[in-house]
């Protein structure tokens, strides 16, 4: 650009309001720099913007070409700051989270209402799918966090932990037990596993196999709740989140089973793209989601 910015807004004030005098008011400056400056731009543009008299100013044909781009240009301007101005408020735009049907639905569901409550404006829209595809949605721009189940690792990505989970195993109520069960033990038993694409069946299986024990499940699904239901229903044993299973297990229509040693804990985790700023609603809801407060 061959003249400065400062330049060309002095020049739309005083276009707008024909008079060097109220440009300057209007700028907070001298009414001889506003001529000053005036007269370097028509210097730098070679070219006559106003004419002058007694009553003020009027712009030249040039002029009146010049002040159509630059008056654009200003609104454009005030157009994006009062957007900004908005996000900061939190009064307008999209939130797009990425995130298994059961991490919505057992974990996530209170903060959306929360955050809905807190902020209406803001649109929230929701991608679900397994972790792995969750992550693919914030690498191609299509989400900006996805929560996931840990483990998992990507070099794009930042990955944070932020709910700790333990998987369990669980029968129905009439279903026959014995009072503690081995690694080996359990994995006889008729199983009702995820899904192998699943980053939780992949933790399962890994867990198993680092003991020398390959899982056969004898019944596969893709949803959580499913694993819940065909073991109240005494169809076998489901291995579930127990924090996500706590309204079944005291109800009673889901039983634990004592499994010896329990497997290691794990977590829910976010993950969002390094190097590249959160928008304002993205880190008031991570916020929320730090506070635990719902």
């Amino acid at each position: 650009m061959k003249a400065k910015l400062d330049y060309y807004k002095i020049f739309y004030e005083t276009a707008r309001f024909a008079s060097f005098s109220t440009a300057a008011k209007n700028l907070y400056v001298s009414q001889s720099a506003i001529s000053q400056c005036i007269h370097q731009l028509e210097k730098e543009l070679d070219t006559q913007l106003f004419v002058r008299s007694r009553k003020g100013v009027t712009l030249t044909n040039e002029g009146k070409l010049l002040f159509q781009k630059v008056e654009s240009a200003m609104q454009a301007l005030e157009q994006g700051e009062t957007l900004l101005a908005r996000l900061h408020h939190l009064d307008s735009g999209t939130l797009v989270i990425a995130a298994a049907d059961t991490i919505t639905t057992h974990f996530l569901l209170p903060y959306i209402e929360k955050f809905h409550a807190e902020y209406p404006a803001i649109r929230i829209e929701m991608l679900n799918s397994y972790s792995s595809r969750n992550l693919q949605s914030v690498k191609d721009g299509n989400a900006e966090i996805a929560f996931v189940n840990l483990p998992a690792a990507d070099p794009e990505l930042s990955i944070e932990p932020c709910l700790e989970i333990h998987d369990i195993f669980v029968c129905g109520s009439k279903y026959s037990t014995q009072k503690s069960y081995s690694w080996e033990e359990i994995a006889k038993e008729p199983l009702i596993l995820l899904e192998t694409n699943s980053n939780s069946r992949r933790f399962l299986n890994e867990s198993f196999l680092e003991k020398g024990i390959e899982l056969k499940p004898q019944i596969e699904f893709a949803a959580h709740d499913l694993l819940i239901r065909f073991a109240s229903i005494q169809l076998g044993v489901s291995c579930v989140i127990e924090e996500f299973a706590g309204e079944e297990l005291q109800k009673g229509s889901i039983r634990k089973m004592n499994l010896k040693p329990a497997l290691p804990p794990r977590h829910i985790g976010y993950a969002y793209l390094k190097n590249y700023p959160l928008s304002l609603p993205a880190e008031a809801f991570l916020q929320m989601i730090h506070q635990k407060n719902v």
